[in-house]
C-alpha cells in the first residue's frame, strides 16, 4: 500500500520547523565550527525496530535548507524496520546537513513513533474483524501529518476535526436534553451526505439511539459483556465503535466483543517517538 501526503502541506510545515529552529542568526555552532566548504555523507538509522512514517518530512527539511543536499530514501513509509537498517543517506554540504538535522528527525521520529504504536495495536486485534481508529488528542497544527502516520501503522482515521461529522458526546446529549433530543437536532442541521454518530455509556442510551437512527455509535467505557449486548442489539444497523481507555493489554478483548472500531487516543497524544539518528562523516 502507498501513503501519500500532500506536498505543499509537506513543504509549508517543514518550512515553519525550520523557522522556528534557526531562528534570527542561524545554526551558530555549525557556522562557528564547520568550515563552510566542508562537505559531508551521512544516514539516517534506526536504533530500534518500527514502522516507518513521515519521510517527506525530512526530505523536505533538507531541500529546503540547502537545495545541494540529496536524500535519497531506502525505504517507504509503512515499511517495519529493524534496529540498524538504513532509512535514508544524506549528501552535500555538510554545515546544511547539520543545520537541517533536527528538525527532520523529530518529524520523522515523532510520525514513525505515532505509527509503529498504531501497528502494535492493529497486530493485537487482527485476529478479528474490528480496526483500530485515531482520535481528535493530535498535537496541535500536526493532525493531518499524525493520522497520515496512523495509516501508515495500519489503522484508520476517524474525523479530522469538527467540520467533517457529527459526534454527539455526553456534553451536547446533557445540553440538548437527551438522546432522542439531540439526534434529532442534528438531523435537522446538517446535510444528507453528513455522517452522525453519538455517543453513549449505557444501554438504556443505545436503545433510544436505534429507535431514533444514527450512522454510528460510540460505546464509551462499556465492560466487555455490554459491549458483546450492545453489539448484538444493533445487528449490523449501524457501525459500532468502542472506545475509552482501551490498551495494548485489553485491546483483544474488545475487538472480540464485535465491535467495527476501535478508537484509541494514545495513538498520538501518548506514543513514543522512535529512536532514531543521523551518523554523519565530514569529508573536505
Amino acid at each position: 500500500m502507498s501513503f501519500d501526503l500532500p506536498p505543499l502541506l509537506v513543504e509549508e510545515a517543514a518550512r515553519a520547523a525550520l523557522a522556528e529552529d534557526l531562528g534570527r542568526a542561524g545554526d551558530v555552532t555549525t557556522q562557528a565550527t564547520i568550515p563552510e566548504n566542508a562537505a559531508a555523507a551521512a544516514v539516517i538509522a534506526a536504533r530500534e525496530s518500527g514502522v516507518v512514517a513521515g519521510l517527506a518530512l525530512a526530505r523536505d527539511a533538507f531541500r529546503l535548507t540547502d537545495a545541494r543536499i540529496l536524500f535519497e530514501a531506502r525505504v517507504s513509509d509503512g515499511a517495519r524496520v529493524e534496529a540498524g537498517a538504513t532509512i535514508a543517506t544524506i549528501s552535500g554540504p555538510a554545515r546544511s546537513i547539520l543545520s537541517a538535522e533536527r528538525v527532520a528527525l523529530n518529524f520523522l521520529g515523532r510520525l514513525s513513533g505515532v505509527a509503529t504504536l498504531t501497528a502494535r495495536y492493529a497486530q493485537a486485534i487482527a485476529h478479528t474483524r474490528a480496526r483500530i481508529c485515531d482520535t481528535r488528542k493530535t498535537t496541535p497544527l500536526l493532525r493531518a501529518f499524525e493520522k497520515y502516520a496512523v495509516r501508515c501503522g495500519g489503522g484508520v482515521n476517524h474525523r479530522f476535526g469538527l467540520d467533517d461529522a457529527v459526534l454527539i458526546k455526553d456534553n451536547h446529549i446533557a445540553v440538548a436534553g437527551g438522546v432522542a433530543q439531540a439526534l434529532r437536532a442534528a438531523k435537522a442541521h446538517v446535510g444528507h451526505l453528513v455522517k452522525i454518530e453519538i455517543e453513549v455509556d449505557t444501554l438504556d442510551q443505545l436503545r433510544q439511539v436505534l429507535d431514533e437512527g444514527a450512522d454510528a455509535v460510540l460505546l464509551d467505557n462499556m465492560a466487555l459483556d455490554d459491549l458483546r449486548r450492545a453489539v448484538a442489539m444493533v445487528g449490523g444497523r449501524m457501525i459500532c465503535e468502542a472506545s475509552g481507555g482501551v490498551t495494548l493489554d485489553t485491546v483483544a478483548g474488545v475487538a472480540e466483543t464485535g465491535v467495527d472500531l476501535i478508537s484509541v487516543g494514545a495513538l498520538t497524544h501518548s506514543a513514543p517517538a522512535l529512536d532514531l539518528a543521523l551518523d554523519i562523516e565530514i569529508g573536505r
